[in-house]
């Protein structure tokens, strides 16, 4: 990948639906939660504004009940191409306590129906990308594109 860097973690899989339906249920509110969080996690509350500048809230709760809000806003938005978005801003471009990363989502025609899925995190700094690492970016966020496929093949 050209344009990755050395703090970038990615994760890239085939995804059998098309792009519309990938794309889609990443930025229909009533959608996202259903696949957003890695299971048994939860989606608590979704509420997105995907337009570059758009604000982003989203709360992740835990099996006990504990809530771990996640804000950001858009970065870039090209429908049933690419979003970027970040945590470093939250609504009204005002910096958040500590940027954590970008996420550079893309979704390329694979033929046949189906999406090259691919997605990028990418860290201000090597202990981010490390910290993310160990908190289980890969098993997590793969486990999320498996829930992706499968709430996006119903739509």
């Amino acid at each position: 990948m050209s344009n990755a860097n050395a703090n970038d973690l990615v994760l890239t899989r085939v995804i059998d639906a098309p792009r519309e339906k990938v794309f889609r249920a990443w930025t229909d509110p009533a959608v996202l939660p259903k696949w957003f969080a890695p299971k048994p996690w939860t989606i608590s509350s979704a509420r997105i504004d995907v337009r570059p500048g758009g604000a982003s809230s989203i709360t992740m709760r835990d099996p006990d009940g504990n809530d771990y809000p996640n804000e950001g806003i858009y970065l870039e938005v090209v429908p049933n191409e690419k979003l970027v978005f970040t945590d470093a801003y939250t609504a009204g471009w005002k910096p958040s306590e500590k940027p954590f990363f970008t996420a550079i989502v893309t979704f390329e025609d694979a033929g046949g129906g189906k999406t090259k899925y691919t997605a990028i995190a990418r860290h201000w700094r090597a202990e981010d990308k490390e910290a993310h690492e160990k908190m289980g970016f890969h098993e997590g966020w793969g486990q999320c594109a498996t829930q992706l496929e499968e709430v996006a093949k119903t739509l």
